[in-house]
Order: C-alpha cells, then structure tokens, then sequence
C-alpha cells in the first residue's frame, strides 16, 4: 500500500533538496539495529522460559517462524495456534508449550499495562489522540480515545482474570467458564471454553513456584523488545526529517497498537502503512509513505521473507528426529 502511495504521490522536486549524509545512514543503521535487539530480546525470552532447554540456534528458528505466522494471520487472530505448534515441536510437551505461548502473550500484554498509564505522567491527552474517527468491529465511526480505551480497559479486565487463574484457582476458573458457556447463547462456545480452561490448568502447573529472577528476566525482555520495536519509528523519522518530540511519537505508537490488534488484515497489514502516516504524520514531513513503507519493510516483509528461508529447514530438523 505504502509503495502505491509514493507512487501515486510521486513528485521529483521532494526529493531535489534530499541529502543523505552520516546521520541520516546513521539513524537508519540504528533502527535496523533495534530490530536486532528485539529479536534477540525474544529469544532470550524464550529461552528463560523454558529454562534454556532451546539452544541459541533453535530459539532463532522458533521466533523467526513465529513472526512468520502471525504476519500470516490477521491481527485480530494473531499467530497462537500456530505459534503453540511450533513450540511444542521443540518441547515435546504440551503442557510446556501452552505454558510458554500463554505466558508470552500475557508478558506482551503486561507491557502495555504498565506503559500506558507512565506516558499519562509525561503525555497529555490533548496530544495524545489524535483528532479522526474510525471503525470499529462496525459499530460506525468511533473517536481514537474512545476505542483506544475500550481497547486498553479489554486487555486489563483480560489479562487480569488470566493472570488470575493461573496463579490462584485454575480449576475453579475452569468451572466457572464451563457454567457460563453452559448457557443456550453461548453453548455453542462450550468446548472451546472447556479447551481454555484445561489450557490455564497446564499452564498453572507449568508455571507456579517459579522464583522472582525468573519472571524479572521475563518481563526485562519483554520490555527491551517492545521498546526496540517502537523506537524503530523514532529513529526512522529522525533519518528523514529532523527533530520532532520523541516520546510523543512513542507515546502515539502505543495508541496506534490497539487499533492494529483489531485489525482484519494478516499482520495489520495495509493497515498499519494507513495509521502510521495519520497518527505521526504531523512529525514525517513530506515523507510520511516512505518512512511507512521502511518500517513495513524491516518490521514486516522481513519477517515473510526470513521465514519462508527458516521453515524448510526447521521443518527438516523437527521432523528428522
């Protein structure tokens, strides 16, 4: 989509005064490098959680496939099927890698919680949201701060209730599930819901009595690769155009976020290109569908293309034990 759009609003004249000199290679170079880091960060991440059962070379192997399948998926769906296959063929157990893949959502979502209400320290909302409506699930045009905070209210309620039953009444939080999805309306859901019910049961025994240095390690690298991840935006901004408030942009970054995991798209993709530009755009110059299009390319295409190399040859690995 980006790339139509430079196409479609292409003028030579933006491009006569462009001169790519050290810092703008440089601020290039680092965003490329924030990538890195957040796939190491990943890796590491996983690594911890399965107590370093997976060697360097494998971790690679499963994140580079993970990213591959949730770019394959809508947002909104996400790559968890895919992502508990994956892992279990490096585990060989199904209550490890429920555990891992429920875990690792629950970190992301963490993140987020605890983000969010530090840039309201830093941010104000006049700033914050921008001024558009759109979409949502179809209930007709809605403003950003409203969907941002029905968004933000769903993963806390969410991620809560989880986190709960995992460390406190697994079982309980089964029976309650199966009591409501016992009703006529929702009987059709009822063994979906049986099914994360027993999930939360492995992942709870799975997880609990885990000490404190080892959720600490968790949440570092859930934090070093989320941050990496949105700072790649900053610093792609600070390649084509100079200045602009950095934490702002990381701040609408987050904003952003919840509308791409309602997205319909796989990977958000079109989307994102689409919001990037209408939520910084004010900080991008005239070269908001380039910028969109880089980010994209480093933080997206990649992926498709890294793992389309890295599936025949895990897929060789798991299936020649």
């Amino acid at each position: 989509m980006s790339l139509y759009l430079i196409f479609k609003d292409f003028n030579v004249k933006k491009y006569e005064g462009v001169h790519w000199g050290y810092s703008a290679t440089m601020y290039l170079t680092i965003a490329i490098i924030l990538m890195l880091i957040r796939d190491i960060a990943y890796m590491y991440r996983l690594r911890v959680l399965t107590d370093n059962k997976i060697r360097w070379k494998h971790s690679f192997q499963v994140i580079m496939l993970w990213e591959f399948a949730s770019a394959l998926t809508p947002s909104v769906v996400g790559g968890s099927a895919a992502a508990f296959y994956i892992v279990s063929k490096e585990c060989h157990s199904v209550g490890k890698s429920t555990a891992i893949v429920m875990v690792t959502a629950l970190l992301d979502e963490a993140f987020y919680i605890f983000m969010v209400p530090l840039l309201f320290i830093f941010v104000s909302t006049d700033q914050l949201f921008i001024h558009g409506q759109f979409n949502f699930f179809g209930m007709g045009e809605l403003p950003t701060q409203l969907i941002f905070f029905f968004g933000y209210g769903f993963i806390l309620i969410l991620t809560t209730l989880i986190s709960l039953a995992i460390f406190l009444k697994p079982e309980l939080f089964k029976a309650l599930l199966e009591r409501i999805f016992n009703l006529r309306i929702l009987r059709r859901w009822k063994s979906k819901a049986s099914k994360t019910g027993d999930e939360i049961i492995l992942t709870s025994k799975e997880m609990k009595g885990k000490p404190i240095l080892f959720w600490l390690k968790a949440f570092g690298a859930t934090f070093f690769s989320w941050t990496a991840r949105f700072w790649v935006v900053n610093f792609l901004i600070l390649a084509f155009v100079t200045g602009g408030d950095q934490l702002l942009i990381y701040a609408r970054q987050l904003v952003m976020w919840v509308i791409l995991l309602i997205s319909p798209t796989p990977g958000g993709s079109g989307v994102a290109e689409y919001m990037l530009p209408k939520f910084i755009g004010e900080y991008m110059g005239d070269f908001s569908n380039e910028i969109a299009l880089v980010w994209r390319l480093i933080s997206y295409y990649a992926y498709l293309i890294i793992g389309a190399i890295v599936l025949p040859v895990w897929l060789r690995r798991v299936y020649k034990k």
